[in-house]
């Protein structure tokens, strides 16, 4: 058994590793999908590792390198073990031997998720000394199953907006958004995002960022002065006819923030962990 870097593996390698380590996984992704994925949350291939046996990934952890709230942070963007290698502790094996290499790369934090009921990952994660920083919400639901009643002014115009000309929508935030919907990931690949912006009098006064293939909510705010007025609903309407997804899903929401939870309860979404 070797563990070293995924430097030099080829992405269908890397990819099958993936496919098989997540085969009895709840979610499934496709390889553009998986493609998709690794090149927003910033994969690098260098200070990613895996443990090979005879040549063949058995065990791997996929870093993403970026910065993240004004830290220099690996992200973990996908920690899998193929079914028959499980019960020998070689994630934690892999994640102990690159840490001197993060280190030397200047990384100063290390930052994961994963679901709640994984409890034998999170039992992992808190014996290596991981601490829960937040806690996060999963609600998805079929296009088709949305309930979003849109009663708003005709004041109200919906364009597509660039988001780098506009500083003041960190100020319609209730929290922050995590590592894979932070503006940096966004900037990763920006051509596969749209963004919208809601105007009153030439003023914006809410925005969204999706991602349509996928499906994916990014990012979504509402001035706090302009609140319950239709806002988020236009734009969720807007989103919902523009997805090529049979789904739309808002990963990540903070689950102390009653307002988005709140609103996508009343849209007959439901809330996962």
């Amino acid at each position: 058994m070797e563990i070293k870097s995924l430097a030099g593996i080829g992405f269908n390698t890397i990819f099958e590793a993936f496919n098989q380590a997540f085969a009895d996984y709840e979610l499934q992704l496709d390889k553009e999908e998986f493609r998709t994925m690794t090149q927003r949350r910033g994969f690098n291939p260098n200070l990613s590792f895996a443990a090979f046996d005879k040549g063949k990934i058995v065990s791997f952890t996929c870093n993403g390198i970026g910065d993240f709230e004004g830290v220099r942070m690996a992200y973990d963007t996908g920690t899998g073990t193929l079914k028959d290698y499980r019960g020998r502790g070689m994630a934690t094996q892999v994640f102990e031997e690159s840490l001197p290499y993060l280190r030397e790369a200047g990384i100063g934090q290390y930052l994961l998720e994963v679901l709640q009921h994984n409890t034998g990952a999170v039992s992992v994660y808190r014996k290596i000394g991981f601490e829960v920083a937040r806690e996060f919400y999963y609600f998805r639901a079929k296009t088709t199953e949305v309930k979003n009643e849109i009663r708003i002014s005709d004041d109200y115009i919906v364009q597509e907006i660039d988001i780098e000309k506009y500083t003041s929508i960190a100020d319609f935030w209730d929290f922050y958004p995590s590592w894979q919907n932070s503006f940096e990931s966004i900037q990763r690949s920006p051509e596969k995002f749209i963004t919208l912006g809601v105007f009153s009098r030439d003023m914006l006064v809410g925005y969204c960022v999706f991602e349509p293939v996928a499906g994916d909510v990014t990012q979504i705010g509402v001035d706090k002065r302009n609140r319950r007025r239709g806002i988020a609903s236009l734009l969720l309407n807007e989103m919902l006819r523009l997805n090529k997804n049979e789904g739309i899903k808002f990963v990540n929401t903070d689950i102390r923030c009653t307002s988005i939870t709140e609103f996508l309860k009343s849209k007959k979404y439901q809330a996962g962990g």
